[in-house]
């Protein structure tokens, strides 16, 4: 059973900025709030109909997030290397805003 965290994905909603940012494909910006985009690996947690555990997303635009999930645009290699780069960019905006904290 992968972790389920609703408190955790809830976090990616009080950002504006996309943290993914695909040249070309990317929003930048959302008034609503960003939406947590998961990993769609199996080194995540990802199975079939299973998604990755919910501490593996990137705060992202609908745009971006479409993309990783079942654009055209991008290769296996680069949909990877803009979901990390997100990853990333997210968990550092977590901590400096003291949303995450170690225990």
């Amino acid at each position: 059973m992968n972790h389920r965290d609703r408190k955790l994905l809830d976090l990616a909603h009080r950002l504006h900025d996309c943290t993914i940012r695909i040249p070309g494909v990317c929003q930048g910006h959302s008034v609503e709030g960003l939406e947590p985009a998961h990993a769609n690996w199996s080194r995540y947690g990802k199975g079939m109909g299973i998604k990755a555990h919910d501490c593996f997303h990137a705060a992202a635009c609908h745009a971006c997030h479409a993309e990783i999930d079942q654009g055209k645009r991008l290769s296996q290699e680069e949909r990877i290397d803009y979901w990390q780069q997100g990853f990333e960019r997210t968990l550092l905006i977590y901590h400096r805003n003291g949303w995450l904290k170690p225990c």
